[in-house]
């Protein structure tokens, strides 16, 4: 995984509570056996109708947002099923952090480990951000995981709350291997004495 530090990012909307894994990666494109290209399936049946037409009504889908890596949605994001192809659809889109006033639990904790900062703000602080997300059109907010803040150029600055555990694992770029690894050269020695006594034995 890629350290994260800092992120100024346009702002994409998704207004809506309860949005559930099938919803942001439906079941139909769980098949493919990597990690990559799941990112053309997000909100598949939102983004699109069923013809394959792009849906214009689906606000991400609107040209002010494009290219954005900061998304922001409603209470209970990630709900539904514990399929990890969520985040990995959500990141291989481009959102590299999420804003919202609650998380299903599965899904919070995936996103760290595949590199997604998860963002909790109140119920008034997303609505103040959905508020100048339509007001200003290419909006965009600095995050900064460092001092664990979010700020725009209108004013705003908000801090947010983080388990330093989590931080870390974003700000030095681990998933768990990556922490396993850390202690490559314990892992090594050990094997190398288990080894050793084995052979003592035969």
């Amino acid at each position: 995984m890629e350290p994260f530090k800092q992120l100024t990012g346009i702002v994409a909307p998704v207004d809506r509570v309860n949005v559930d894994t099938d919803a942001i990666i439906p079941k139909q494109f769980l098949k493919r056996i990597e990690r990559s290209g799941f990112g053309q399936f997000l909100f598949y049946e939102w983004r699109f109708h069923e013809n394959g037409d792009i849906n214009a009504d689906f606000e991400p889908n609107k040209p002010r947002y494009e290219g954005a890596s900061v998304l922001i949605s409603r209470a209970n994001f990630g709900c539904g099923s514990s399929r990890e192809h969520a985040p990995w659809a959500i990141l291989d889109y481009g959102y590299k952090v999420i804003i919202a006033p609650s998380y299903a639990d599965i899904f919070f904790n995936n996103c760290f480990k595949n590199g997604i900062l998860p963002i909790k703000l109140s119920e008034e602080q997303v609505e103040d951000l959905f508020q100048r997300t339509a007001q200003h059109e290419g909006y965009k907010l600095h995050v900064d995981l460092e001092s664990k803040t979010l700020s725009d150029d209108y004013g705003l600055k908000l801090s947010f709350d983080i388990d330093e555990h989590r931080r870390q694992f974003l700000l030095q770029g681990l998933d768990d291997i990556g922490l396993t690894l850390q202690h490559e050269d314990k892992i090594t020695a050990y094997e190398q004495k288990h080894a050793a006594r084995l052979g003592q034995k035969a």
